[in-house]
């Protein structure tokens, strides 16, 4: 079974940087979509960018758009987000998550990831 364990959250003034990773063991992640979402107190789980498997075709959400880079390195089995130009906004847990079809194309639902981290905190004050 796989596990995935989010690391680089932390405080951080608007306007600045943070690069969340995202460690997989248990499974090989080349083979499939990994995405990353958040959850802010009082509000749903929400898409933030994913990256299909081959091809490393990416997606992100209109509020990130510009600001936050999603990439993957299948040789250390580790996918990161890039997270620039914080907001206050971007304040949630941040969640790693991967896909169980191989070869899958983007994926921008939950409901389309099986395995999830733990969630690393983000903290953007103004």
């Amino acid at each position: 079974q796989e596990q995935l364990v989010e690391s680089g959250g932390g405080l951080v003034q608007a306007g600045g940087s943070l690069r969340l990773s995202c460690a997989a063991s248990g499974r090989a992640i080349s083979r499939y979509a990994m995405g990353w979402f958040r959850q802010a107190p009082g509000r749903e789980r929400e898409f933030v960018a994913g990256i299909s498997a081959i091809s490393r075709i990416t997606a992100y959400a209109d509020a990130v758009q510009g600001r936050f880079t999603i990439s993957r390195d299948n040789t250390l089995n580790t996918v990161y987000l890039q997270m620039n130009s914080l907001k206050p906004e971007d304040t949630a847990v941040y969640y790693c998550a991967s896909g169980v079809t191989p070869y899958s194309g983007l994926k921008i639902k939950s409901d389309d990831y099986t395995y999830w981290g733990q969630g690393a905190q983000v903290t953007v004050s103004s």
